[in-house]
């Protein structure tokens, strides 16, 4: 799905996804969106920042807000940097500045389709797929964080980033190994855009976000998960 009020972009982009594979609906403003979402699921949102009305970061928030899950990556016309971190911290998970090129459109699109194949792939968990911290139960298949009977949304790299830290607990985690675990080799390393969506998670799950109990820093290397009901 493309959200752009672009008509000359939306054009190009889909006959030049459509050309590499992707099966491409095209919109021009978010009440087309939200319709076709209640339709169908789709894979993936290449969505506009700026946008008259209603733009990328409102419609973004709103749908996470909604337990919208779809990976989101936006595009930003600024060049300032606090708006790429305005989009990751509104739930997006990647970012491309224009102009770009629709090679590295196509790259990292299909990047984000591999996260959401490991997500449902065997990985680094031992036979059991249900893990518990605190009020938290991470169920790994269905994709679910529930607090007791409450379901907790996440979006795909929030549940990507906790499924890494909870199949290592009390192990420090560099930087540069979760942007691997979550974005892949092929991803701009970016320390910035992975401590925004540390802070996501943490507002998810910590009763203090700034005193972390469970995803707490590691000074000079990363960070590391300290699941309560083991004793560290």
């Amino acid at each position: 799905m493309v959200l752009d009020d672009d008509a000359e972009l939306r054009s190009m982009l889909r006959r030049y996804l459509g050309d590499h594979g992707f099966e491409v609906r095209a919109v021009e403003n978010p009440e087309q969106l939200d319709r076709y979402l209640q339709r169908e699921p789709y894979d993936a949102l290449v969505l506009d920042l700026m946008m008259p009305g209603e733009d990328g970061l409102s419609v973004c928030r709103r749908l996470r807000a909604l337990g919208q899950t779809i990976p989101v990556l936006m595009l930003t016309a600024r060049g300032d940097p606090v708006d790429r971190i305005l989009g990751l911290e509104m739930g997006a998970d990647d970012y491309l500045p224009k102009p770009f090129d629709p090679r590295e459109l196509v790259a990292r699109l299909r990047a984000m389709f591999r996260r959401q194949r490991m997500l449902h792939a065997e990985s680094t968990w031992d036979d059991d797929e249900i893990k518990g911290f605190g009020p938290f139960t991470l169920n790994v298949s269905k994709m679910k964080l529930m607090r007791g009977e409450e379901p907790i949304m996440l979006s795909s790299t929030e549940f990507q980033l906790l499924r890494v830290f909870a199949a290592n607990p009390h192990r420090p985690l560099s930087r540069d190994h979760l942007m691997e675990k979550i974005h892949g080799r092929d991803h701009e390393s970016m320390d910035r855009s992975l401590d925004v969506q540390v802070l996501r998670l943490r507002r998810k799950i910590e009763e203090e976000p700034r005193k972390p109990r469970y995803i707490r820093t590691v000074w000079g290397i990363g960070y590391v998960f300290v699941p309560d009901c083991d004793h560290a």
